[in-house]
Protein backbone atom coordinates (compact mmCIF):
# COMPACT_ATOMS: atom_id res chain seq x y z
CA UNK A 1 0.00 0.00 0.00
CA UNK A 2 1.43 3.61 -0.74
CA UNK A 3 -0.83 5.27 1.69
CA UNK A 4 -4.03 4.96 4.00
CA UNK A 5 -6.52 5.09 1.18
CA UNK A 6 -4.78 1.86 -0.28
CA UNK A 7 -4.91 0.09 2.99
CA UNK A 8 -8.94 0.87 3.49
CA UNK A 9 -9.61 0.31 -0.20
CA UNK A 10 -8.26 -3.57 0.57
CA UNK A 11 -10.06 -3.78 3.71
CA UNK A 12 -12.95 -1.34 3.99
CA UNK A 13 -13.30 -2.71 8.09
CA UNK A 14 -9.68 -1.47 8.55
CA UNK A 15 -9.54 0.58 11.92
CA UNK A 16 -7.94 3.50 12.35
CA UNK A 17 -4.08 2.95 13.73
CA UNK A 18 -0.67 2.49 12.87
CA UNK A 19 0.12 0.97 9.58
CA UNK A 20 3.11 0.12 7.19
CA UNK A 21 3.13 2.34 4.21
CA UNK A 22 5.45 2.00 0.85
CA UNK A 23 5.71 4.62 -1.30
CA UNK A 24 5.88 3.96 -5.48
CA UNK A 25 9.93 5.34 -4.95
CA UNK A 26 11.00 2.05 -3.57
CA UNK A 27 12.84 3.77 -1.19
CA UNK A 28 11.57 1.40 1.62
CA UNK A 29 8.35 1.66 3.85
CA UNK A 30 7.89 3.60 6.86
CA UNK A 31 5.05 3.56 9.51
CA UNK A 32 2.06 6.22 9.55
CA UNK A 33 -0.85 6.10 11.74
CA UNK A 34 -4.16 5.94 9.34
CA UNK A 35 -7.44 7.82 10.04
CA UNK A 36 -9.96 5.56 8.80
CA UNK A 37 -13.23 7.38 9.96
CA UNK A 38 -13.33 11.15 9.69
CA UNK A 39 -15.09 11.80 6.33
CA UNK A 40 -14.93 8.92 4.83
CA UNK A 41 -11.27 7.48 6.29
CA UNK A 42 -8.44 6.69 4.32
CA UNK A 43 -6.39 9.41 5.62
CA UNK A 44 -3.11 10.09 6.07
CA UNK A 45 -1.62 11.44 9.51
CA UNK A 46 1.60 13.89 9.27
CA UNK A 47 1.05 15.64 12.23
CA UNK A 48 -1.02 15.51 15.89
CA UNK A 49 -0.88 17.49 18.81
CA UNK A 50 -3.32 16.61 22.15
CA UNK A 51 -1.85 16.61 25.49
CA UNK A 52 1.70 18.57 25.44
CA UNK A 53 3.91 15.77 26.04
CA UNK A 54 6.54 16.16 22.70
CA UNK A 55 8.75 18.67 22.45
CA UNK A 56 7.83 20.34 18.75
CA UNK A 57 10.31 23.47 18.93
CA UNK A 58 12.98 21.61 17.25
CA UNK A 59 15.56 22.07 14.37
CA UNK A 60 15.67 21.75 10.81
CA UNK A 61 17.00 17.82 11.08
CA UNK A 62 14.00 16.40 13.55
CA UNK A 63 11.41 17.80 11.28
CA UNK A 64 12.61 16.52 8.19
CA UNK A 65 13.13 13.14 9.56
CA UNK A 66 10.21 13.20 12.26
CA UNK A 67 9.77 12.66 15.62
CA UNK A 68 9.21 10.80 17.58
CA UNK A 69 8.48 7.01 16.77
CA UNK A 70 5.35 6.39 18.56
CA UNK A 71 2.96 7.46 15.90
CA UNK A 72 -0.18 6.78 18.47
CA UNK A 73 0.59 10.11 20.96
CA UNK A 74 2.01 13.68 19.67
CA UNK A 75 4.28 13.48 16.58
CA UNK A 76 5.47 14.97 13.35
CA UNK A 77 5.97 12.31 10.50
CA UNK A 78 9.02 14.11 8.50
CA UNK A 79 9.47 16.26 5.80
CA UNK A 80 10.78 13.52 3.76
CA UNK A 81 8.84 11.23 4.60
CA UNK A 82 5.54 13.41 3.80
CA UNK A 83 7.15 14.35 0.61
CA UNK A 84 7.60 10.83 -0.66
CA UNK A 85 3.89 10.12 0.17
CA UNK A 86 2.36 13.42 -1.58
CA UNK A 87 4.19 13.56 -4.50
CA UNK A 88 2.70 10.29 -5.54
CA UNK A 89 -0.65 11.39 -6.76
CA UNK A 90 -2.97 14.38 -6.18
CA UNK A 91 -3.88 14.29 -2.20
CA UNK A 92 -6.23 16.54 -0.40
CA UNK A 93 -5.34 18.36 3.09
CA UNK A 94 -7.59 18.21 5.84
CA UNK A 95 -6.59 20.31 9.29
CA UNK A 96 -8.80 19.15 12.09
CA UNK A 97 -8.79 21.37 15.48
CA UNK A 98 -10.85 20.85 19.27
CA UNK A 99 -10.49 23.97 21.85
CA UNK A 100 -10.15 23.03 25.06
CA UNK A 101 -14.25 23.44 25.62
CA UNK A 102 -14.33 20.05 23.29
CA UNK A 103 -15.40 22.68 19.58
CA UNK A 104 -14.00 21.10 16.92
CA UNK A 105 -13.24 22.90 13.73
CA UNK A 106 -11.50 22.13 10.70
CA UNK A 107 -10.28 23.39 6.94
CA UNK A 108 -9.86 21.13 3.79
CA UNK A 109 -7.79 22.19 0.83
CA UNK A 110 -8.69 20.30 -2.51
CA UNK A 111 -4.95 19.93 -3.21
CA UNK A 112 -1.63 19.36 -1.23
CA UNK A 113 1.86 18.99 -2.23
CA UNK A 114 5.25 19.73 -0.98
CA UNK A 115 8.49 20.32 -2.89
CA UNK A 116 11.66 18.53 -1.94
CA UNK A 117 14.43 19.25 0.52
CA UNK A 118 16.08 20.96 -2.04
CA UNK A 119 13.59 23.32 -2.29
CA UNK A 120 13.01 23.60 1.36
CA UNK A 121 9.79 21.85 1.51
CA UNK A 122 7.70 24.86 0.20
CA UNK A 123 3.98 24.41 0.78
CA UNK A 124 1.46 24.00 -2.30
CA UNK A 125 -2.49 23.79 -1.32
CA UNK A 126 -5.72 24.37 -3.67
CA UNK A 127 -8.30 25.75 -2.84
CA UNK A 128 -10.49 26.04 0.76
CA UNK A 129 -13.15 24.64 2.11
CA UNK A 130 -14.30 24.26 6.15
CA UNK A 131 -15.85 25.65 9.48
CA UNK A 132 -12.25 26.38 11.13
CA UNK A 133 -11.75 29.24 8.15
CA UNK A 134 -8.49 29.85 6.38
CA UNK A 135 -5.73 30.40 8.12
CA UNK A 136 -3.20 28.17 5.95
CA UNK A 137 -3.28 30.26 2.46
CA UNK A 138 -1.50 32.72 3.48
CA UNK A 139 1.43 29.87 3.61
CA UNK A 140 0.90 28.67 0.36
CA UNK A 141 4.46 28.52 -2.07
CA UNK A 142 6.77 29.57 0.82
CA UNK A 143 9.35 27.25 2.29
CA UNK A 144 9.45 25.39 5.97
CA UNK A 145 11.16 27.30 8.66
CA UNK A 146 13.14 25.46 11.76
CA UNK A 147 14.54 27.75 14.35
CA UNK A 148 17.72 26.73 12.73
CA UNK A 149 16.74 27.37 9.55
CA UNK A 150 15.14 30.34 8.83
CA UNK A 151 13.63 30.55 4.71
CA UNK A 152 10.85 33.12 6.22
CA UNK A 153 10.12 36.22 4.46
CA UNK A 154 10.60 38.25 7.51
CA UNK A 155 13.57 40.63 8.77
CA UNK A 156 13.01 38.69 12.39
CA UNK A 157 13.08 34.60 12.32
CA UNK A 158 9.82 33.43 12.49
CA UNK A 159 10.39 30.18 14.03
CA UNK A 160 12.50 31.65 17.01
CA UNK A 161 10.16 33.91 17.58
CA UNK A 162 6.76 32.21 17.90
CA UNK A 163 8.31 29.16 19.00
CA UNK A 164 7.38 26.75 16.12
CA UNK A 165 8.26 25.19 12.64
CA UNK A 166 6.04 26.41 9.62
CA UNK A 167 5.83 27.34 6.26
CA UNK A 168 6.45 30.96 7.47
CA UNK A 169 5.44 34.17 5.48
CA UNK A 170 5.79 37.23 7.63
CA UNK A 171 4.81 35.51 9.80
CA UNK A 172 2.36 33.57 10.05
CA UNK A 173 -2.10 32.72 10.26
CA UNK A 174 -0.87 29.53 12.03
CA UNK A 175 1.26 27.86 14.11
CA UNK A 176 0.03 24.36 14.97
CA UNK A 177 4.03 23.21 15.68
CA UNK A 178 3.58 26.37 18.58
CA UNK A 179 3.98 25.93 22.24
CA UNK A 180 1.14 23.70 23.81
CA UNK A 181 -0.11 26.88 25.83
CA UNK A 182 -3.64 24.85 26.26
CA UNK A 183 -6.20 27.62 25.29
CA UNK A 184 -6.03 31.27 26.12
CA UNK A 185 -2.34 32.82 26.61
CA UNK A 186 -1.20 35.98 27.41
CA UNK A 187 2.00 35.68 24.73
CA UNK A 188 0.92 36.61 21.45
CA UNK A 189 0.84 34.50 18.70
CA UNK A 190 3.57 31.34 19.71
CA UNK A 191 1.11 28.72 20.68
CA UNK A 192 -0.90 25.92 18.51
CA UNK A 193 -2.59 28.73 16.78
CA UNK A 194 -5.07 28.95 14.16
CA UNK A 195 -5.58 33.02 13.55
CA UNK A 196 -9.20 32.60 11.93
CA UNK A 197 -10.85 30.36 14.39
CA UNK A 198 -9.48 31.09 17.62
CA UNK A 199 -6.53 34.12 16.67
CA UNK A 200 -3.19 34.64 18.51
CA UNK A 201 -3.95 34.09 22.13
CA UNK A 202 -5.30 30.93 22.00
CA UNK A 203 -3.63 27.38 21.68
CA UNK A 204 -5.70 24.86 20.54
CA UNK A 205 -6.13 21.42 22.64
CA UNK A 206 -6.14 19.11 19.61
CA UNK A 207 -4.97 19.24 16.05
CA UNK A 208 -4.29 16.60 13.14
CA UNK A 209 -2.93 17.79 9.69
CA UNK A 210 -3.91 14.71 7.07
CA UNK A 211 -4.10 13.77 3.50
CA UNK A 212 -5.86 11.44 1.20
CA UNK A 213 -6.03 11.17 -2.83
CA UNK A 214 -8.17 13.69 -4.43
CA UNK A 215 -11.54 11.16 -5.59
Amino acid sequence: PQDCQDILDNDETTPSGVYMVYPRDNLGGFLVFCDMDTDGGGWTLFQRRQDGTVNFFRGWADYKTGFPSNLNGEFWLGNDNLYRLAVQKVYQLRVDMEDVEGNTAYAAYRTFAISPESQNYKLHIGAYTGTAGDSLTVHDGKPFSTKDRDNDEDSISCAQTYKGAWWYESCHGSNLNGLYHLGTHESRADGVNWYNWKGYNYSLKRTEMKIRPTP
